[in-house]
């Protein structure tokens, strides 16, 4: 038998701002087996009642629907849009990265931080911290190339996305 192959979806999901709903999506997740690559969670609205959550996941067709399917019926869950399916979307994600290093090393990180538009946020005689966003493509290609240069540590905040055009999700 053939196997679907694996597609990556970014999903948002607008759930009710409250204690353990985060814990029931992911649970859902957890208890079927389903990986998540990417999650980001913020509060939405003026009066904080509600969040998006938005998960990077990936599986066959199938299984994008199940997950779909799963995650719209639980009980704090408002609305699951598939921004993969609905088309055309913006997705970024963002990253500090920390490199050290003198001399010539130092000089290349400050140049290849200017073709990646990455800022330093913190400097000391041996180190930065750059921010670096955009795509996740980007923010990997960026970090592959401070390893070469001395890369000491990484934090990324996940993919946040929204669909494109004049109407809400």
């Amino acid at each position: 038998m053939k196997h679907a192959p694996s597609e990556k979806h970014t999903l948002s999901i607008i759930v009710d701002n409250e204690s353990g709903v985060l814990a029931r999506i992911v649970g859902l997740f957890s208890a079927r087996g389903y990986n998540i690559d990417s999650l980001t969670v913020a509060d939405v609205s003026t009066d904080h009642a509600v969040s998006r959550i938005t998960i990077v996941t990936s599986g066959p067709p199938p299984v994008i629907d199940q997950i779909i399917a799963q995650l719209d019926r639980l009980v704090p869950v408002h609305r699951v849009l598939d921004l993969t399916e609905l088309g055309p979307h913006v997705e970024r994600e963002m990253a500090l990265v920390k490199v050290a290093g003198t001399g010539d090393k130092r000089v290349e990180a400050l140049r290849l931080a200017d073709i990646f538009r990455a800022r330093p946020v913190d400097t000391s005689t041996n180190s930065f911290v750059f921010e670096v966003s955009g795509s996740t493509e980007k923010v990997d290609q960026f970090i592959a190339l401070m390893r070469e240069v001395g890369l000491v540590e990484v934090a990324r905040t996940g993919v946040v996305a929204i669909a494109r055009g004049a109407e809400a999700a």
